[in-house]
């Protein structure tokens, strides 16, 4: 159980939530005493997010008030473990089971700190778990996601492709699926030039992970994941501003994982099969150059226009397997290009299916979770800004324009026509705090591919 919540009954706090046009109507039933000292603070109850602590005569708090932005608000109360003094405390009269379910999830979000290096801060407010929530599934979630920040916030040092593979095999051990794992020169072996390509300039091999799981008859779940565990551009090298956030660019690794461990954790009935191709995107004698050209696993010949467009690579190789078992879906995860954050910023994550229902149900999820994602088109006459006149096609763009279009172009020319596929560009951090979402990694979209998979393989 995690430290933020309590699964025994104890003396505790009430929390109301309350809703600016309800504040009045509440307030003329309070006590005076509460009335008054609301008047002394200047407590108005009319900004959304606000919080208000009422104490007991004798000192004790006695309540604790929060301020909602609408009926469906649940985020806010993710602002709580960060505001409320260490104690234990319950959500009094909730107006639903479903909200108080995701009012406690956001609890448990907002809970979280990266201490790996630095030692906790927050005030240890513990919430009482009624009855009605799952404890089980709250735990597998909140596990998940925590495990998903942890990945992304850890520094490069201590999370290059090596770690990043001890953790799936962690996550594997523990629901008794098979990890393994081709890593240096065997990808060439195998057949994965690309991932090799891009990780080769670094000390730390590059590798593909690849877990399995569940019934072998079941509908088969495919998750790619991008797992560049370091990105300094190659020898079209970044900035130093730009490079300072690259530990977060196996993002889409660790939202592949996470979304993998909460599948498992809730046994989900389908046959999971996650791919993480995993590297070091650096620069030395042995990197791979600008106007290289490597034949990819299908095929297909690149050109390298830029090494910086190196998570399409690899990612590549790792589709052209996945799409070889002809799975009932298959669900990319990256933090693949700065055009998405420019297109939708860094709250939203971007996606692209050729698949209306798939679109259309991912929206609803997303609307359902406040996950927030938004739909970009794969638009099919963009294809030719990805042209080469030695290769096949280049692996990034002859113009500044419809970057995060041309990638996911890119990407679809290593997924059969007929698969059923969806690619998540998302900003895996956030940039700045949100109640429950603190700055840091972040498991953006999963909850939302979560709730779509829970509908679509559940009868529950």
């Amino acid at each position: 159980m995690h430290k933020c919540f309590l699964d025994y009954t104890k003396c505790s706090v009430p929390i109301i939530a309350l809703l600016p046009k309800h504040w009045d109507a509440w307030l003329a039933k309070q006590e005076a005493a509460a009335k008054q000292w609301l008047r002394t603070i200047n407590f108005l109850g009319t900004k959304a997010g606000s919080v208000a602590l009422i104490p007991r005569c004798d000192g004790q708090l006695k309540q604790a008030i929060i301020v909602l932005n609408d009926e469906a608000d649940f985020w806010s109360f993710g602002t709580l473990p960060d505001i409320l003094p260490a104690g234990h405390y319950h959500y009094a009269e909730p107006q639903s089971i479903n909200l108080l379910h995701r009012a406690v999830m956001a609890w448990g979000l907002g809970a979280y700190e990266f201490t790996k290096y630095k030692a906790s801060t927050k005030p240890l407010a513990q919430l009482l778990l009624p009855a009605e929530i799952d404890a089980d599934v709250l735990e597998a979630k909140l596990t998940a996601v925590y495990r998903v920040r942890d990945l992304i916030n850890t520094p490069t040092e201590a999370m290059g492709p090596a770690e990043l593979a001890h953790a799936v095999l962690q996550v594997g051990k523990k629901f008794h699926a098979t990890v393994t794992e081709i890593i240096g020169d065997a990808l060439l072996l195998k057949n994965y030039p690309a991932i090799h390509a891009v990780g080769r300039a670094s000390l730390r091999a590059p590798r593909l992970i690849d877990l399995t799981w569940g019934s072998i008859t079941a509908p088969k779940v495919t998750v790619v994941g991008k797992g560049i565990c370091f990105d300094a551009g190659g020898l079209n090298i970044k900035s130093g501003a730009s490079m300072l956030l690259m530990k977060k660019d196996m993002g889409g690794a660790a939202q592949a994982l996470g979304l993998a461990e909460m599948i498992m954790a809730m046994n989900l009935p389908v046959r999971l099969r996650l791919l993480i191709p995993a590297a070091e995107n650096l620069i030395a004698g042995n990197a791979y150059k600008p106007g290289d050209i490597i034949t990819m696993r299908n095929g297909l010949s690149v050109e390298v226009d830029c090494t910086d467009a190196e998570g399409r690579l690899v990612l590549a190789d790792a589709l052209t397997e996945a799409d070889s078992e002809n799975p009932a879906l298959l669900i990319v995860f990256s933090t693949l290009t700065g055009a998405a954050r420019v297109a939708v910023g860094t709250e939203i994550s971007a996606f692209f299916t050729a698949q209306e229902t798939l679109a259309q149900d991912l929206l609803v999820c997303s609307d359902e979770e406040q996950d927030p994602m938004w739909r970009l088109p794969l638009y099919k006459p963009y294809q030719k800004i990805l042209d080469s006149k030695l290769a096949d096609m280049c692996n990034s763009g002859s113009s500044p324009y419809a970057g995060a279009i041309t990638a996911a172009l890119f990407l679809r020319a290593f997924v059969q026509e007929s698969t059923v596929w969806v690619h998540i560009d998302s900003n895996a951090y956030n940039v700045n705090y949100r109640p429950g979402r603190p700055e840091g990694g972040e498991a953006m979209a999963v909850l939302a591919v979560l709730h779509y998979l829970m509908k679509k393989y559940t009868t529950h």
